[in-house]
């Protein structure tokens, strides 16, 4: 893939945060699905296992899978956390997404 996806070290620190209350190892996945209101939307879980086809990105102790076919919708995209006066939630910031809807979490191509 010639475009990184990015993971930021704030992004990467409340992750590590969320998985360290868990009672087993775990790490989560990122995937692009079909649905929302602008046409895609972005997914995240909290899994124990990888797959073969998996990006694998390491930050801080933070681990992120990213499947095959999200990764072509993903690609240059920085996975960020945002802590702001409204809300704390993560956030892709993707070169790719024509269009996005207000909440952030569903865009077009």
């Amino acid at each position: 893939m010639s475009e990184l996806i990015e993971l930021s070290d704030r992004a990467a620190k409340r992750i590590a945060e969320i998985v360290a209350a868990e009672d087993e190892p775990k790490m989560l996945r990122v995937s692009v699905e079909g649905g929302g209101c602008s046409g895609f939307q972005y997914k995240f879980d909290l899994v124990t296992e990888r797959n073969s086809d998996d990006l694998v990105l390491e930050k801080h102790g933070a681990t992120v899978l990213i499947d095959s076919v999200s990764q072509m919708y993903l690609a240059g995209s920085v996975i960020d956390y945002v802590d702001d006066l409204i809300g704390s939630s993560f956030q892709i910031n993707n070169p790719n997404a024509t269009a996005s809807c207000g909440c952030g979490t569903s865009f077009s191509i």
